[in-house]
């Protein structure tokens, strides 16, 4: 009995301790932290009117963060949260490259789902959440960048 408390003791042990490992982690932390704010701004877009209609959706071309409608318009959101603004706005780090790539999922998403004659625009939502636990600042950026790259898309 003492061994199978022994063994059972070890197994529980280590299971806590990847826990603590992990979390420990700057990416797992981020993970988590650009969860929270993809959270935030669905509440927010909801107070605003919008529809949400997905999230974190994937496809063969990538994820979009939150896929809404705002009155007629498909509306793809990138949310981009970090705990402070010394390496620059969080809205920043939406670079041509990533509007590339939202861009073409969201080109595949209007396919998939029949939507190719509906207006379509992205949005940035950009929260600040300070470490310290204040209350995140939030900057929604309405159509804040046009289609981008090869392939026809038109809002």
């Amino acid at each position: 009995m003492k061994t199978l408390i022994r063994k059972l003791l070890k197994v529980w042990l280590s299971i806590f301790s990847r826990r603590d490992s992990r979390a420990a982690d700057p990416r797992f932390r981020a993970g988590l932290l650009g969860d929270r704010g993809e959270q935030t701004a669905v509440k927010f877009l909801k107070t605003q009117g919008y529809r949400i209609l997905a999230t974190q959706h994937r496809n063969t071309f990538g994820e979009i963060d939150i896929i809404a409608q705002d009155g007629n318009a498909a509306v793809f959101v990138e949310v981009k949260t970090r705990t402070s603004a010394e390496v620059g706005q969080p809205f920043e780090a939406v670079d041509r490259r990533k509007q590339e790539k939202l861009t073409r999922a969201a080109l595949a998403w209007l396919k998939t789902n029949h939507r190719l004659e509906q207006p379509a625009r992205f949005d940035i939502v950009s929260i600040i959440w300070p470490t310290a636990g204040g209350d995140p600042e939030l900057q929604h950026f309405r159509n804040a960048f046009e289609a981008t790259g090869r392939g026809q898309m038109f809002s």
